[in-house]
């Protein structure tokens, strides 16, 4: 019996339950899996071995490898969702997303290096890149200020461009800046460095 499957493991845990907390302990497992310093070193086996579970709880929540993926991306793109739409000024969602994405590397990686190198994440990633430049138009000022739709949605998808590839160098540690000059950097690029296209 695996050490996470000690009898008392779910003592307490009503039976309707148990099946989301394992869930959650695999997605958990999932993101250190994916996020890892090394690339993605994902297998079923392994991500059951890091939650102390069998199989058999993997595919009672998952169908198969690349579906497990998939949710593992969509919840750290939820969390980073999230996180940036509660944020009421550009410094607090750019301090918001460093201490979600950089403090914890892991979920860094994953939402931004993963989906270049599991072929899974090709649409997920696509399908989230909308969200996230659906919420820019709405948070940052100076691209509300643009009249026209079309060129707001130009303003953000290139800011988040730019963001997207900021942070990835930042992770990499290809970017020497510490810390508040990197969060300086960023936040000067949503207040001042959006042209009114």
């Amino acid at each position: 019996m695996a050490s996470g499957q000690r009898r008392g493991r779910w003592s307490g845990v009503p039976l309707q339950d148990r099946q989301a907390l394992r869930r959650d302990e695999l997605i958990a497992a999932g993101v250190q899996l994916l996020g890892g310093e090394g690339g993605p070193a994902l297998t079923v086996r392994a991500v059951c071995r890091a939650a102390g579970l069998t199989e058999r709880y993997f595919y009672e929540s998952f169908s198969d490898r690349d579906e497990f993926v998939r949710a593992v991306y969509d919840d750290v793109c939820a969390t980073a969702m999230s996180t940036l739409s509660t944020a009421t000024t550009a410094r607090e969602a750019v301090e918001r997303f460093v201490a979600l994405m950089v403090d914890d590397p892991t979920r860094g990686r994953v939402l931004l290096l993963t989906p270049t190198v599991e072929p899974v994440l090709t649409r997920s990633g696509a399908s989230w890149m909308p969200i996230f430049i659906e919420l820019l138009q709405r948070k940052v000022t100076r691209i509300t200020e643009i009249a026209d739709p079309a060129a707001q949605a130009m303003a953000a998808t290139g800011l988040l461009g730019a963001l997207t590839a900021l942070f990835i160098a930042y992770l990499d540690g290809r970017l020497t800046a510490t810390r508040e000059e990197f969060i300086d950097h960023c936040v000067d690029m949503l207040l001042n460095r959006v042209s009114s296209l």
